[in-house]
């Protein structure tokens, strides 16, 4: 048995989803959270948000085969709450290659604070580039790909032909990068241009010729249900070129 049709839906907005946006807005160098990444849980939007999500589940759920989720708390918490209270009669599973990208040593710090304290790094990624560049002690983008590979590599061979993700929006993008397929310039255009928010749904189909895009980013449960919808583009490393 193989996945077919896939559901790819961002965590609901964290707290630090929030704290970051509010850092670049006030000028700071360091995110003020003091809690570590996988930890952070949802803001009380973000819970208003997962509830909207579930709405939108409800009418969706008897068609998913499994359910798998990032270990962080923010998209465990975000599928719990969709699910709600009703008996599962599909697959739940965590897998840590869902996990968001990891910052090393530019963990915390906004566009100001990286071009400050390491100056060296924001050459560095401008030289090689968003894909390429590895923070010392993080990850590139093509370090997630290559474990989203891996991941995309079990889960697609089943169980069921229908799967639902919930991880972060650099795990969204770099999926349809490698289902749809999008090479590095194609998929740092597409990037650029869209930005993946909060609960929202990005929906993929298996096609005679190939992964087909049906919807992306999409916020309609959110806006039914009177739940704010959110823009946060994740964590920056570096100030845009």
């Amino acid at each position: 048995m193989a996945v077919t049709e896939l559901w790819l839906v961002r965590h609901g907005e964290s707290i630090g989803n929030a704290a970051a946006t509010g850092a670049e807005l006030e000028g700071l160098d360091v995110i003020p959270l003091d809690i570590r990444d996988a930890d952070v849980p949802l803001s009380a939007t973000g819970e208003e948000q997962a509830a909207a999500l579930g709405t939108w589940l409800s009418e969706h759920r008897s068609a998913i085969d499994v359910f798998w989720a990032s270990p962080y708390v923010r998209a465990r918490q975000t599928l719990a709450i969709a699910l709600g209270d009703a008996p599962l009669t599909s697959a739940v599973a965590v897998d840590e290659r869902l996990r968001d990208r990891e910052l090393g040593i530019l963990d915390l710090l906004t566009r100001r604070g990286v071009a400050r304290r390491h100056p060296e790094e924001a050459e560095r990624r401008r030289h090689l580039g968003k894909y390429y560049h590895r923070p010392p002690g993080g990850e590139s983008w093509a370090d997630v790909a290559l474990r989203l590979r891996s991941f995309l590599r079990d889960a697609l061979e089943g169980p069921g032909h229908t799967a639902l993700v919930v991880a972060h929006d650099a795990v969204v993008m770099l999926m349809l990068s490698l289902l749809l397929p999008m090479e590095e310039a194609v998929l740092l255009e597409f990037a650029a241009a869209n930005t993946v928010l909060n609960a929202s749904v990005t929906h993929v189909v298996l096609t005679e010729n190939g992964w087909e895009l049906v919807e992306f980013s999409a916020v309609g449960h959110l806006q039914r249900e009177g739940a704010e919808v959110t823009v946060h583009p994740g964590s920056p490393d570096v100030a845009p070129e």
